[in-house]
């Protein structure tokens, strides 16, 4: 596969929400839903389906985290439980919230740049 070197970075533009083919027009329609269509360049981006992707590495990224920080907290302070109930429950539901649209938008953008398709038997 050739590179494009005037093709926007699907990392750059995926962590900012925005089309994969033109990096201007917004990919997003609400907080997680995805637009029908690019308001710029008209790319069709019905092909945008990452699934459980996101998902996935929002718990793997916060899980790591919030656990390294949990013990870390348990070992220098020694916090009662309901502290530790409180502060990590937090974390953990706003980093999840911070985390899911720019990684979703990272999928998006590297399933156009890689031409990604559903798999097919010959």
């Amino acid at each position: 596969m050739a590179h494009d070197p005037s093709a926007p970075s699907p990392v750059i533009t995926g962590l900012k929400g925005l089309c994969p083919r033109c990096g201007k027009g917004h990919l997003f329609q609400g907080y997680l839903k995805v637009r029908p269509t690019c308001g710029v360049c008209g790319l069709d981006l019905a092909f945008a389906d990452t699934g459980d992707g996101p998902a996935f590495f929002v718990m793997s990224i916060v899980g790591i985290v919030v656990v390294g920080l949990a013990l870390w907290a348990e070992f220098a302070f020694s916090p009662p439980i309901w502290l530790h109930l409180v502060m990590w429950t937090v974390l953990s539901i706003v980093m999840s919230l911070v985390l899911v649209r720019p990684l979703k938008g990272v999928l998006v953008n590297l399933q156009y740049h890689h031409k990604a398709e559903e798999g097919r038997f010959r």
